[in-house]
């Protein structure tokens, strides 16, 4: 039988982690152990904070209609409350964005519904 050398498996499967952590500071970098430590906690940060960005985003779109509806003094709670009541169905990204980018449309949409 002929004899089978695992060098180079070896090295790709290195390469390939030290590849992932590209950027990294330190011995994340350049250590190989480190680097597969890196990884994990980083897949791990990256699932945890794809779900924050859902909420951050959320809460963001809430911080803009409310500062518009302060203008036309009215608060954010009765305002999302009289939408469903109206039966009006925009959701709080599009009420975000004409918030702050088409005043006069959004304006509308509050006198509709109050």
């Amino acid at each position: 039988m002929s004899r089978v050398k695992r060098g180079t498996i070896a090295i790709k499967r290195r390469r390939n982690v030290l590849a992932q952590v590209k950027g990294y500071r330190f011995g994340r970098s350049k250590k190989e152990r480190q680097a597969r430590e890196a990884i994990v906690h980083a897949g791990a940060h990256a699932f945890a904070h794809r779900k924050d960005k859902k909420a951050d985003r959320r809460r963001l779109w809430q911080v803009k209609i409310n500062a518009t509806l302060r203008e036309m003094n009215m608060s954010y709670s009765k305002f999302m409350g009289a939408m469903k009541k109206k039966g009006i169905l925009l959701d709080r990204k599009v009420l975000a964005d004409l918030a702050e980018n088409h005043p006069t449309i959004f304006a509308k949409i509050v006198k509709s519904v109050s």
